[in-house]
Parts: structure tokens; C-alpha cells; sequence
């Protein structure tokens, strides 16, 4: 039995967030294999956050820049250390390498922060040109909403915090293909450091309404998060007036955790546009759905909505930021749904590689509309999209590491000095690159206990 201590950026709430749902997968991952958990976090305690003391999970809060941290920790002296996020690294690593210099260092991305920032970036950069520019926008519904994302510059200040964190651990679990594709690739960072780790979502369980038994169109996703937000906003300036005119006896209902009160003031009820907030189940509410829209123009990770929506036989029509990860957005399958003169086939939906998109990847908000409208009133082809959502869905299940990742971790434990004797980046970056970081956070403390 290890003694795992999980350093968590924020209380795990996986009723309000894909990363929550993620948190907690691993941690009841360590419990069923007899390890004892404790979770440590400086953040504020939270309504949503999930029962960890009914889980047989110890809780402690923790300060920040302060050396009783370093205390406890060496009290603890556990086996594996759980970084939530590469900001948790930067605060605690130092000190828990200090105390317990031969505990496996993990890193938790949940997705890659500075992926996301760069695609906001190019986002927001392509909206301050069109504002500057407005005469050469020919229709807000052809734009093409996630086209700027693909413009991302990759080699950002926070790219190079977050790589460095990455290679200072020992293992970082990657949540997406195409993320872990990235880092082997582009940042070079060494394949033996990483350890692909997807969303962890229940199997299709059966008992899914029917076509005749759902109606509207739904969307969920945390307010806090800057995409889940912007989606929104799409919604309402282009996608849902677009699709409401199209579709007059559908209503949209958007569900997320802390909508703020600028999102609560979208709420429309004669546009049918339904600002719902926080959903009790999320399964429920999506599997009465008709379809679920997401139209994501930057993101990074694996959506979790997208894969509740296909566990619920729910068809998804989203853009290629929603896609990426659980499907190759730039293989013939995907293509195929995009395209709105072609229909799915039956030998799309038992193609021997990867099965085609159970709904739709849009560009704009004209090919939200399209689709909307051929999957919301034709039983038939909403059936077909279904059961591609669920072949994909299986395929994304079935995609694992060879080994498991408490297999890893126990080879890693059994000689953590020889996996660490050929990372040269590793030791390079423990050789200077904390100390500022280290020392300001020393100085912080020495200052408050002065005050």
C-alpha cells in the first residue's frame, strides 16, 4: 500500500466540471487499489465539492508560502505526490522535493493551460481585427467560428511555465491524444515523462429516451471556464438565432455551475432561449435532449459534455475545438458529417477505423443551423447520428495506455533514482529554474510573519 497525497488546485466538484469529474476518477483509482489518499488544497471550501471524507479520503487545508506545508508533508512522508495543475506544481514542488526527495512527482494537466490561452489569444485578436474592420465582414452566420484557434502560437512565456512544471515531474498524465501528440512532438518533451490518461466516463447503460420522447436542444458547461462562456456568446449573437429561425418550435436551455449575472441577463424565454444554471444531473439533462450544441471556437483537452452526450445517445453538433481529442477532426469520417450535401451512411457508421461523428462538426453558424434542423426533425437520420456518437464513444473507451497507471507508478516506485538518472531536462531545470520562485516565496513568508 502507497501513502498518495493529491495537491489540488481547487476542491474536486465533478458535478460542475469535466476536470472535477477527472479529479475524483483519480483519486478513487488509487483507493481501489488499497492506497491511502489524502487531499491537501489552499483553495476556499466549496457547496459542490464532492464528499472525499465519505470516500475514506483524509482533507487538510493548506497555506500558501508558508513553511508549514513542508512540515506536513514530511510527516506524511507519502509515496506519491499529486500536483493538480501546473500552477500547484510551481507553488509546492520545491518544498515537497525538499521534505520527501524520493516521493514520485505527479503532474495533472487536466488539459494544457497554455494551449487553451494561445487559441483565446488568436481568438480575441481575429475579434479586435474584425472590430477594427468592419466593413470586410460580409455575414456574421459564414464567419467561420473556430478557424482563428488554428493561428495559435505554441511557443508563449506560459507555454514555457507549463513545460517546464511538466518536465520537473517525474510522470504527467495527459488527458488527450492530440495534446500528448503536441508535447512529444512539438516540445520535445521525453515520452517516458508522460502517461496518457483520459476522461474516465461510465459505460452506455441502456434505458436512453427515445427520439419521440426528447425535446430541445441543450448546452452545460461551467461559467468559470472562458470557453464554456464564450460558447454561450456565440449562441446568442449567431448560432441559436440562426437555428431558432429555422427550428420555431425548439428552445435552447443552457445549464452550467456559477453563472454570473451578466450570463443570467441573456435569459429569454420568447427567443426560446433558456438560461438554466447549475443542473442537479447532467446525464438526465442531456438525455432528454434532442441535441446537444456546443460551439466552441478555443478549448483544449477533452470535452466532457461531448462524451456525457454520446454516452447518452445524444447527437452533438460542435466545431472542430469540440472534437479534437475524442475524434481525428482531419480524417475522411470527420470530414464527412461537416459537409452538409452529404448524409451519414450505415458504412460510415461501421467504418473498421474510426467511425464518423455522431452529429456534426460546424464551421459556422449557417452549418449549426443545417444540421440542426436535418437531425431535429428527422427521426431516421437522428438514429443514425446516435449510433455513431456511441461507436465512437466506445472507441475513445477503448483507446488505453498498454500498461496501467498504477503499473506505471509501481515500476516507477520500485527504483524512482534510475528513471530519474536519464531525464537530463528534469535535473536542469531543479538545477535553477525554482530557485526564484523559491526564494520569493520565502521572502513572503518572512514578510508576513514580520507584519
Amino acid at each position: 500500500m502507497m501513502q498518495v497525497v493529491v495537491i489540488g488546485y481547487v476542491w474536486p466538484e465533478p458535478n460542475s466540471s469535466a476536470a472535477g469529474q477527472n479529479m475524483l476518477a483519480l483519486i478513487n483509482q488509487f483507493l481501489s487499489l488499497g492506497h491511502s489518499v489524502t487531499f491537501m488544497t489552499a483553495a476556499a471550501d466549496s457547496v459542490h465539492k464532492a464528499d472525499l471524507s465519505n470516500l475514506g479520503v483524509s482533507s487538510e487545508a493548506v497555506a500558501l508560502n508558508c513553511s508549514s506545508f513542508n512540515e506536513r508533508i514530511a510527516q506524511l512522508q507519502p509515496d506519491v505526490v499529486v500536483f493538480d495543475r501546473y500552477m500547484t506544481e510551481e507553488q509546492f514542488s520545491w518544498r515537497v522535493k525538499d521534505a520527501c526527495p524520493r516521493a514520485i512527482r505527479i503532474l495533472n494537466t487536466e488539459d494544457l493551460h497554455s494551449l487553451r490561452q494561445a487559441r483565446h489569444d488568436a481568438v480575441k485578436t481575429q475579434d479586435n481585427a474584425l472590430r477594427a474592420n468592419k466593413e470586410t465582414v460580409t455575414s456574421p452566420l459564414l464567419t467561420n467560428i473556430a478557424s482563428a484557434a488554428k493561428e495559435a502560437d505554441y511557443n508563449t512565456p506560459l507555454a514555457q511555465r507549463e513545460i517546464a512544471a511538466i518536465l520537473r515531474c517525474d510522470l504527467t498524465l495527459v488527458i488527450s491524444r492530440t495534446e500528448y501528440a503536441l508535447l512529444t512532438n512539438h516540445y520535445q518533451v521525453p515520452a517516458k515523462q508522460l502517461y496518457y490518461h483520459p476522461l474516465n466516463v461510465a459505460t452506455v447503460d441502456g434505458g436512453i429516451p427515445n427520439f419521440e420522447k426528447r425535446t430541445d436542444i441543450v448546452t452545460i458547461g461551467n461559467f468559470r471556464h472562458a470557453p464554456n462562456w464564450d460558447s454561450v456568446l456565440q449562441l446568442k449573437q449567431t448560432v441559436w438565432p440562426a437555428i431558432k429561425k429555422a427550428l420555431p418550435q425548439a428552445n435552447l436551455h443552457i445549464y452550467g455551475a456559477y453563472p454570473p449575472k451578466k450570463a443570467t441577463q441573456l435569459h429569454n424565454p420568447k427567443s426560446g432561449f433558456y438560461l438554466d444554471g447549475w443542473a442537479d444531473n447532467a446525464h438526465d439533462v442531456i438525455a432528454n435532449a434532442r441535441l446537444l450544441i456546443a460551439p466552441l471556437r478555443f478549448g483544449a483537452g477533452i470535452k466532457g459534455k461531448i462524451l456525457e452526450a454520446m454516452r447518452c445517445e445524444t447527437p452533438t453538433l460542435t466545431t472542430w475545438v469540440g472534437a479534437e481529442g475524442i475524434a481525428d477532426v482531419n480524417s475522411s469520417a470527420a470530414r464527412l458529417t461537416s459537409n452538409t450535401s452529404l448524409h451519414i451512411t450505415e458504412e460510415a457508421a461501421n467504418s473498421p477505423t474510426q467511425p464518423a461523428w455522431g452529429g456534426a462538426i460546424c464551421d459556422t453558424a449557417e452549418d449549426f443551423a443545417e444540421h440542426a434542423v436535418r437531425l431535429y426533425n428527422n427521426e431516421e437520420e437522428w438514429a443514425l447520428a446516435s449510433k455513431l456518437g456511441v461507436a465512437l464513444f466506445n472507441t475513445f473507451e477503448d483507446d488505453k495506455e498498454s500498461e496501467t497507471l498504477a503499473e506505471r507508478v509501481s515500476i516507477m516506485a520500485s527504483d524512482v533514482e534510475a528513471h530519474r538518472k536519464h531525464l537530463f531536462l528534469q535535473g536542469l531545470l531543479w538545477h535553477q529554474t525554482l530557485n526564484a520562485s523559491k526564494y520569493m516565496s520565502q521572502w513572503i513568508e518572512a514578510k508576513n510573519q514580520h507584519l
